[in-house]
């Protein structure tokens, strides 16, 4: 059978001389009418989440208008943990849902991709107009600001990140909440960034021990595997390496947690 084409909504049959308006017939028909026809147009597979729907079309496209929210929230309006996180819950106003979430990516991945410039949109939006003033103030203070380093950029500047990732701070507000003076919104690594001395005694003012270090495991099993007999909780130093807290001097790569 030769290969299916599909060319300014017409569909054609190479060679043959045949060609039949298959988009029409499918929209005056329903998605069922032709079965076996999505997998000549689909653009791509579903991702897990979205498996159980196969080639029903219509559960997320309206014809001539394609992603509606209104599709989406037809099963993601009851989801109680999404709407009651605080990182979470500004989904119960978004007008939108394909700004961050696309599906159909090959290979499939988690259809998330956060558009972090959509958020103010989407806080103007269903702004009072004093809140959308407000909003507007803010977003032209950060235009008129110089970014930190080249992986932000200035309409983020108007982002709390804290509002949405302080249960994520590692630094446990040690640095304030001004997250973007360091980090980017695609990833949280920082190149530039480079660890203290190997030497340092300081491991403590930023990193903290885990829950056993402060029971009895620490001084039958942790203390006794380093061969460090004296030592006290906050000596990092004296048992781990920078490179990885399961590095221990003199003993190598152990993981007993």
């Amino acid at each position: 059978m030769k290969k299916l084409e599909v060319i300014y909504g017409v569909v054609t049959l190479g060679g043959l001389g045949f060609a039949f308006s298959l988009p029409l017939f499918v929209h005056r028909g329903g998605a069922d009418a032709a079965p076996g026809w999505q997998e000549f147009v689909s653009p791509g597979p579903l991702t897990e989440a979205h498996a159980f729907l196969g080639n029903d079309c219509t559960s997320c496209h309206t014809p001539h208008i394609g992603v509606t929210a209104s599709n989406c929230i037809a099963c993601h309006a009851n989801d109680e943990e999404l709407l009651s996180q605080p990182e979470t819950a500004f989904h119960a106003s978004v007008g939108s849902c394909v700004g961050c979430h696309a599906e159909h990516q090959s290979p499939p991945a988690t259809p998330t991709a956060m558009d972090h410039d959509l958020f103010v949109e989407i806080a103007q939006s269903g702004a009072s107009n004093d809140a959308q003033v407000i909003i507007e103030s803010i977003r032209a203070h950060a235009r008129a600001m110089p970014t930190p380093h080249p992986r932000i950029s200035s309409s983020e500047l108007a982002l709390d990140c804290a509002s949405c990732h302080a249960n994520e701070d590692p630094h446990r507000t040690l640095f304030g909440t001004s997250c973007a003076s360091c980090h980017s919104t695609l990833t949280w690594n920082i190149p530039e960034y480079r660890h203290p001395s190997p030497m340092s005694m300081n491991c403590a003012q930023c990193h903290s021990a885990p829950p056993s270090h402060y029971m009895g495991h620490f001084k039958m099993v942790s203390k006794r595997v380093a061969g460090i007999e004296h030592a006290e909780v906050t000596d990092c130093f004296k048992c781990h390496r920078t490179n990885s807290w399961n590095e221990i001097p003199r003993i190598g790569w152990y993981k007993h947690h």
